[in-house]
């Protein structure tokens, strides 16, 4: 292992409160990660609204015992993957949501920007949701 690899792991996990303001803290600390792997823009805004959407679904859908939500962010070579783990037991479902619609968006935007998303069961109660996407090539936001 060299100092550079040290000084930029490209997996880190973190955890968080279940509560309303973690899913901006989420964002950040995913912020703060990717400027230290030298992500392009498009693909730190990506993972942002990508990590938000999990963040908020975990705080807000968790009904389980745990009062934490945890956050993985990887880099492997081309391909990022964030995943975000609650205690809940409920998994995520891409809905079709009417215009007027408040809720039920959050694995459209997913399932649009990743490549590949998926629920794992963890041992005990709760699931991680995680999704995987490219790093390189077009803009996922603007398909350039």
């Amino acid at each position: 292992m060299n100092e550079m690899s040290l000084l930029r792991p490209a997996l880190v996990t973190r955890r968080f409160p279940r509560n309303r303001r973690s899913p901006g803290r989420v964002r950040q600390a995913f912020r703060e990660w990717a400027a230290t792997q030298g992500l392009a823009p498009a693909t730190v805004e990506t993972g942002e609204l990508i990590l938000g959407e999990l963040a908020a679904n975990a705080v807000l859908a968790a009904t389980g015992p745990g009062r934490w939500i945890e956050t993985r962010f990887a880099l492997d070579g081309a391909a990022l993957r964030v995943e975000v783990s609650d205690a809940g037991d409920g998994t995520p479902v891409v809905r079709s949501p009417q215009p007027l619609d408040e809720h039920g968006r959050s694995m459209v935007i997913i399932s649009m920007l990743a490549d590949a998303w998926g629920v794992t069961v963890r041992p005990g109660p709760g699931k991680t949701v995680w999704a995987v996407w490219k790093v390189s090539g077009p803009d996922p936001l603007t398909g350039c």
